[in-house]
């Protein structure tokens, strides 16, 4: 659209000058035109709206829409908390957070709180205060020789490929000034990543993309290379994705242009499927060994490995090889069966996998029976956007939490549905150079930060209000959730919770018996139960 306009403008002005030295009376069409041509050039020369600068004058028709959506949607369309996969509020509260605008609402809550599955937290008659700078971790277990302080919320995989080089260049940008970390994603380390000299976490994923030899086999050499750059700060192994698990990453061949191609070792053109498994391990104690190779290659930073929750007997077996290797990574990272992805299948997004509440829950207990949790630092990712994400998923058993959909909000994302089709409006998720061109990076790094910013002054508030200072004071009975119209449970009486040590002690908790009892640490085959 904006090469048609420039093309227009064009055509204008030599009708303009033809009119002016041959037939003036035209001018009065040029005079009716000259409005439009002005509002499209400062369309595109602003850099605020990547929507304006890619689609002048006729992207002020979505910003009209939405000044009189709360009519129309009043009265038509869904209401501001029923959209999929997010509705208007949450985008909002991110476009709102991310240029620091009123992030007040009026009128009391949208929400019927009275309708099962309302969530909430009680409020202390004696609040406190928290300062937002002090929201941090350090992970590191014991083989870790450069832990890494990270902040509790951080953004989450999102490869060069899937996303645009601009959008990946902000991104890292805003990690830079809010002193928060950048997943690379699994399509490797990029010019993009290392441009705002934020702090990355690479993602080693099933296709070793950034260390892989020509055959696509892990490549000790190339990894040691790029894992030793002072940006990269941790490792994340990517056994599995939410929105997909078991499928493996897709990037259509649209999207794979000669500069991604080179970056990630592959034919450019082509569609590039990841294998659904590594081939650089097959068995527990091989996937531990392989993180003890990986942080020593490194030279001792952080190392983890990151999973949607699948057959419990899987991950138990991941557990009895920490207790039998002493290898123990120094993160695990969860993926919700509900996280996103740029392109998946619909059964695979709808139908595969363990969402995020029940995963967490899952592999905190896991670690806490086996005497393991301690030493292993718990990040999550699936729909964080709000402070309250934040916090009831820290409550429930993590360290600390990423957002890959909000950070894109951050960016400029409309959720137009687009990933998957290299047709992304704003410039986020696309390779197209037309569309990539709105994306104003400095402005953006801005609302990245302002976003970050503004959420962990959100949680700070929250806290205080809670009563609490630091967020490893939160459990899971701080989170209600309504069941019926008369029934309320607290988080802790809806996920079992375990003693430290119960899966090393018989009896086993009952829940978790025959999984346990299933699991072996030299294969993720069920054993014969005796």
């Amino acid at each position: 659209m904006r090469r048609v306009f420039l093309i227009f403008v064009a055509l204008f002005t030599v009708y303009s000058v033809i009119s002016f030295l041959f037939f003036p009376p035209g001018l009065w069409v040029s005079a009716l035109l000259l409005p439009v041509v002005a509002l499209g050039i400062y369309d595109i020369t602003q850099r605020q709206h990547a929507i304006l600068r890619t689609f002048p004058v006729v992207g002020h028709g979505r910003y009209l829409l939405e000044r009189i959506r709360p009519e129309i949607n009043q009265y038509f369309v869904e209401s501001d908390v029923d959209g999929r996969p997010f509705h208007r509020e949450h985008r909002s509260i991110v476009y709102k957070r991310a240029k620091r605008q009123v992030q007040t609402v009026p009128f009391g809550t949208k929400h019927d709180v009275y309708r099962p599955g309302y969530e909430w937290v009680n409020h202390s008659l004696v609040p406190s205060s928290v300062d937002p700078s002090s929201l941090r971790i350090t992970i590191g277990g014991p083989h870790c020789r450069q832990p890494y302080s990270a902040s509790i919320f951080n953004i989450s995989a999102m490869s060069f490929g899937a996303l645009s080089s601009a959008a990946i260049e902000a991104l890292n940008g805003g990690a830079s000034r809010g002193g928060f970390a950048h997943n690379t994603g699994e399509g490797g380390v990029s010019p993009y990543h290392l441009a705002g000299r934020g702090d990355l976490i690479w993602q080693i994923g099933t296709g070793y993309f950034g260390c892989r030899t020509e055959q696509g086999a892990f490549c000790p050499t190339r990894f040691e290379r790029t894992a030793q750059l002072d940006a990269v700060k941790m490792i994340e192994v990517k056994l599995s994705q939410g929105a997909k698990p078991g499928h493996g990453g897709v990037l259509p061949g649209s999207k794979v242009t000669s500069e991604l191609a080179e970056i990630r070792g592959v034919p450019a053109g082509q569609t590039v499927i990841s294998p659904p498994a590594h081939a650089s391990f097959s068995t527990p104690v091989g996937l531990l060994e392989y993180v003890a190779q990986l942080r020593d290659l490194c030279g001792g930073k952080p190392v983890g490995f990151k999973l949607c929750v699948g057959k419990r007997r899987e991950f138990f077996a991941i557990t009895k090889a920490m207790i039998k290797t002493s290898i123990v990574p120094d993160f695990i990272t969860i993926d919700g069966a509900e996280g996103g992805t740029g392109a998946a299948p619909l059964e695979f997004c709808n139908a595969i996998g363990t969402p995020l509440l029940e995963g967490l829950s899952f592999v905190h207990n896991a670690l806490v029976g086996a005497g393991l949790r301690d030493q292993v630092k718990l990040l999550c990712s699936g729909r964080i956007i709000t402070g309250f994400h934040l916090v009831k998923r820290i409550a429930l058993g993590a360290d600390a939490c990423y957002s890959a959909r909000g950070m894109m909000f951050a960016l400029g994302c409309i959720q137009a549905l687009r990933c998957n089709e290299n047709s992304c409006p704003a410039g986020v998720a696309t390779q197209r150079g037309e569309l990539v061109v709105g994306l104003h990076v400095p402005t953006k790094v801005d609302r990245v930060f302002g976003y970050h910013e503004q959420t962990l002054h959100a949680v700070a508030e929250f806290l205080g209000a809670m009563g609490l200072t630091r967020t490893d004071e939160l459990r899971p009975w701080h989170v209600h959730r309504r069941i019926s119209a008369h029934e309320t449970r607290h988080y802790g009486e809806l996920y079992d919770y375990v003693q430290p040590g119960a899966f090393v002690n018989a009896p086993v908790p009952a829940p978790y018996a025959r999984a346990w009892h299933a699991a072996s640490a030299d294969t993720f085959a069920a054993q014969p139960s005796d």
